[in-house]
């Protein structure tokens, strides 16, 4: 049996995750525009 706010912990959990693979993604975008515009300059 499940109860609610066992789906609830859990898919606040994963909502967690989901933000920080998004965290994740705009560090990696950011640097490779940060090293590209270093790029640029030279």
């Amino acid at each position: 049996r499940e109860y609610p706010m066992e789906k609830r912990m859990r898919d606040a959990k994963i909502t967690q995750i989901y933000e920080g693979t998004n965290q994740v993604m705009r560090n990696e975008i950011a640097l490779a525009l940060i090293k590209e515009a270093a790029r640029a300059k030279k």
